[in-house]
C-alpha cells in the first residue's frame, strides 16, 4: 500500500519524504510538477516507490487504476505565491484539484491530509480556526479558505479529513521558492551578500523590523503531519504554528548572530548597521499580514503534543545547516 505525498520535490513535501523514510516507510508515491527541473535536488534523497506528474497522477485515480492500492494521501502541492495575480491559474491548481483528490479518498475511504494555510486570516487579530476569524486577502489566500469550506461541508466523513493551516514555515530545501521563501533564508542570504540583513519600516503601528509572526520550523510541521498519521481517528482543520509571535527583527538577530558567534541584540545590530529598515512595497499595502500567532487550542484539544521551536533554536539551527557547519 502506497503514501501519495503531492508536493514531493517541494519545500515541505520533501521534508515530509524524509521523515517517512525515518519511520521506515519507502512505500511512497511521490507526487509532483517538475517544470522547475531544479526541485529534483529535493528528492534525490529519498526512498521512494514511484513518481508520477500531478496531472497522470489525477488521471490514474479518476480511471480507477489506483484504487485498492493506496493507504493515505498527503497533499503538499499546492501554488503558494501570495502573488500571484492569475486568480483562474490558482483556483484550479489549489482549490479543483485539492476537492478531486478529497472526492476520490472518501469514495476509496482514504485518510486526507492536506496543506491549508494562515494566510486565511488576512489581517486580523484572531486566530482560532473559527468562519469569523477568516479574511484571506489574495486569490492563494482564498483558495486555501474555499477549500477548507468545502471540507466543513463533509457531514460524515468516510475517512480522515485533516487540514494544517501552516503559518510562517521556514528551514531546508526551500531554495526552489525564491521571493516565497522564508525571512530566514532571505535574510541568510542577504546577509552573507550584503554583510546586512535588510527589513520593512514600521506598519500597522508595529515599529521598524517589528512585524510579528508566527514562525515555524518545517521539521516540526513534518511532526503534526506524522502525528495525524498515526491518529486517523482525529480529522478537523488544526493551525499548525508555534503558538508564538515573534518579530522579524528576532529572525535577523538570529541568522546574524549565527553567522557571526555572537549574541547582539536587533538594536544593537541595527546601529552597527548590520539590519536596515527599508521602505514598505506599495504593491503590499493591504496585502500584508503584519501580525499572526497560531491559536493551538484545537490542535492540543485533539491530543497533538508535537513540541514547536522557537524562532532562535529553529532559526540557528537552519543558519548552521545553510553555512555548511
Amino acid at each position: 500500500m502506497l503514501h501519495v505525498v503531492t508536493g514531493a520535490a517541494g519545500f515541505i513535501g520533501s521534508r515530509l519524504l524524509a521523515a517517512l523514510n525515518q519511520a521506515g516507510i519507502t512505500e511512497i508515491l511521490a507526487v509532483d510538477d517538475l517544470q522547475d527541473g531544479g526541485k529534483v535536488r529535493n528528492l534525490a534523497a529519498a526512498e521512494i516507490a514511484d513518481y508520477l506528474d500531478k496531472r497522470e497522477f489525477l488521471a490514474q485515480l479518476e480511471s480507477g487504476r489506483l484504487d485498492g492500492s493506496i493507504q493515505a494521501v498527503l497533499h503538499q502541492g499546492a501554488c503558494s505565491d501570495t502573488m500571484e495575480a492569475d486568480g483562474r491559474f490558482i483556483m484550479e491548481n489549489n482549490y479543483a484539484y485539492s476537492k478531486a483528490l478529497l472526492d476520490w479518498c472518501q469514495e476509496e475511504q482514504v485518510p486526507f491530509i492536506y496543506a491549508s494555510s494562515a494566510s486565511v486570516y488576512g489581517s486580523g487579530r484572531e486566530f482560532a480556526e473559527q468562519r469569523e476569524n477568516e479574511h484571506p486577502l489574495n486569490a492563494y489566500a482564498y483558495s486555501k479558505f474555499l477549500f477548507d469550506q468545502y471540507v466543513r461541508r463533509l457531514s460524515e466523513p468516510s475517512a480522515q479529513v485533516a487540514g494544517l493551516r501552516y503559518f510562517n514555515v521556514y528551514g531546508p530545501n526551500e531554495q526552489h521558492k525564491g521571493r516565497m521563501a522564508s525571512v530566514a533564508f532571505h535574510a541568510f542570504h542577504q546577509y552573507r551578500a550584503e554583510a546586512k540583513v535588510k527589513l520593512f519600516v514600521g506598519s500597522d503601528d508595529f515599529p521598524d523590523g517589528g512585524q510579528q509572526r508566527d514562525f515555524v520550523h518545517v521539521d516540526d510541521a513534518v511532526a503534526v503531519n506524522l502525528w495525524l498519521l498515526e491518529n486517523p481517528d482525529v480529522s478537523g482543520i488544526f493551525n499548525c504554528g508555534t503558538g508564538r509571535a515573534q518579530t522579524f527583527n528576532d529572525v535577523a538577530a538570529a541568522v546574524i548572530n549565527t553567522i557571526e558567534g555572537s549574541d547582539a541584540s536587533a538594536e544593537e545590530l541595527a546601529e552597527r548597521g548590520l539590519i536596515e529598515y527599508i521602505p514598505f512595497p506599495a504593491q503590499l499595502v493591504g496585502k500584508y499580514q503584519s501580525y499572526t500567532q497560531a491559536d493551538l487550542a484545537a490542535l492540543r484539544a485533539a491530543g497533538c503534543t508535537v513540541e514547536f521551536r522557537s524562532v532562535e533554536d529553529g532559526v540557528s539551527s537552519y543558519a548552521r545547516e545553510l553555512t555548511g557547519a
